[in-house]
């Protein structure tokens, strides 16, 4: 079962890795182009090298595509009539959180019981407690240097160390959604299944696409 998953997201990566290759040196890379911080080395947005040679804006790199936009939407909107808000924090927009000195990660959804996450910690600052779900879209990484399956392993460790309760991955390019829980196996779904979120409350990526008309082209 495993060496099947280290497949398939070997396939999904092969299916979207960057086709820019990095320059062997950089240098005066700004911040504004960094994504996230892990093991204490920055990880750029997909893209940044564009924005260093003066072929595109820092904002045209940081946004989501039209599809990663939907299913975010379309996810937060369950999310927000299902909970109450009195007893949960909901975030995105890239909700970045702190896990120590040398890691600063980012999530595209964040769900947090307010009873882990105090109304005294809500801040100008990255979150420093574990969020009960993390919900990502892909990601806005740049990749040219860690694969993407040892980025999504990583990460996702990193989280469960820290101290997140599920972490779920909406792969677009393969049609599929990764439910990671600690100390489990990781569930490869198709996401045209019901994908449940917490305490009952569940998804489909698949159906919400059709019922809306939106047709996807097969990759080759």
């Amino acid at each position: 079962m495993v060496v099947i998953f280290i497949n398939l997201i070997k396939k999904i990566w092969y299916m979207i890795e960057p086709k820019i290759k990095p320059k062997r040196k950089q240098k005066n890379i700004p911040e504004s182009l960094v994504y996230e911080m892990m093991d204490g080395k920055p990880i750029y947005y997909h893209g940044y090298q564009s924005v260093l040679n003066k072929k595109r804006k820092p904002e045209d790199i940081m946004g989501s595509s039209t599809l990663q936009s939907v299913i975010i939407i379309h996810i937060l909107s369950i999310i927000l009539r299902s909970l109450n808000e009195n007893d949960y924090w909901v975030m995105t927009n890239e909700t970045g959180v702190h896990l120590d000195n040398k890691n600063n990660l980012a999530g595209d959804i964040m769900i947090y019981e307010k009873t882990r996450l105090n109304s005294s910690e809500i801040n100008d600052q990255y979150a420093k407690k574990p969020a009960n779900v993390v919900i990502e879209v892909d990601t806005k990484a740049d990749l040219s240097k860690l694969k993407f399956e040892e980025y999504l392993k990583k990460k996702t460790t990193k989280l469960h160390h820290f101290g997140v309760d599920k972490i779920i991955w909406i792969l677009t390019a393969a049609r599929q959604v990764v439910i990671a829980l600690p100390n489990q196996d990781w569930l490869l779904i198709d996401w045209n299944k019901d994908i449940e979120i917490m305490n009952g409350i569940t998804f489909n990526i698949g159906g919400y696409l059709s019922k809306n008309g939106i047709e996807l082209k097969e990759e080759e």
